[in-house]
């Protein structure tokens, strides 16, 4: 495996911290290339195991960060430990501060075209040296995405964020990567809402404990119960699983029983 990647059930991901993917970002944007840098929690690497598409698309990105506290704690527990976490919404302040510092170009891609309006009102506001290079809200036809991407390109954006859920966003990255020309893409989910102001996010403390998912089950009971209760479970079934498999040197290829997790 690559030195610079530790494997969780399959899924590379970057051995650096928040600090040092800023860096790495700003040498992508200075190589004027496409890069596309992901975010993953045990909810998408969950589904990358159902989803070849989204699994493709992940392990194509340039960087790709552990977005939740409880990968890194897998990490370690598998002998792969992270540096940290590289929370999404996190790396989106963070280049929303550099490009005010730096003057770099940003395109804000998705939402509802309020939303979007709002993100951009506080960004003129709070980023005033943010160069905005357009703006495209989430609701378009089929039929427009290559117009969508060329108008994207045309912007010369250094950065393009890219307000998509699961597994939207991958699958656009996938297909308009190189079209779009852009040299750092970050899905950034639904931070626009954060930014803007819609959900709040869970306090730090919580955030550091690893309790984010318990934050926004509460907030969401009925939407979230399935994605955290379900998925973290079955996570973690896998989790043990792996951390025997491991510890007992056993063979990837070794034969599962059927009706085992």
């Amino acid at each position: 495996m690559n030195e610079k990647m530790a494997n969780v059930l399959g899924c590379p991901i970057s051995r650096l911290n928040l600090d040092q993917v800023v860096t790495e970002l700003e040498n992508f944007i200075k190589s004027k290339k496409p890069h596309y840098i992901a975010v993953v929690n045990v909810a998408k690497i969950m589904k990358m195991r159902s989803d070849r598409r989204l699994d493709a698309s992940v392990k194509s990105a340039h960087l790709i960060g552990a977005d939740g506290v409880p990968l890194v704690w897998a990490s370690r527990l598998l002998g792969n430990p992270l540096p940290g976490r590289v929370n999404g919404t996190d790396l989106m302040y963070r280049l929303l501060e550099t490009a005010d510092e730096k003057g770099y170009r940003i395109f804000f891609f998705g939402a509802k075209e309020k939303i979007l309006q709002a993100v951009l009102s506080r960004v003129r506001s709070e980023y005033p040296g943010v160069q905005v290079a357009g703006w495209q809200n989430g609701y378009f036809k089929p039929e427009d995405e290559w117009n969508i991407a060329r108008k994207i390109r045309t912007s010369r954006a250094d950065i393009l964020f890219i307000a998509f859920g699961t597994p939207k966003k991958e699958l656009w990255v996938a297909r308009y990567l190189q079209a779009m020309g852009v040299p750092v893409v970050h899905g950034v989910g639904g931070s626009f809402d954060v930014f803007a102001g819609l959900i709040p996010r869970a306090p730090v403390w919580m955030q550091k404990a690893g309790l984010e998912w318990l934050f926004r089950l509460l907030q969401e009971p009925r939407r979230m119960w399935k994605r955290y209760l379900v998925t973290n479970s079955l996570f973690i079934a896998l989790l043990v699983k792996e951390f025997f498999r491991v510890k007992l040197r056993l063979s990837p290829s070794e034969p599962v029983e059927r009706g085992t997790v």
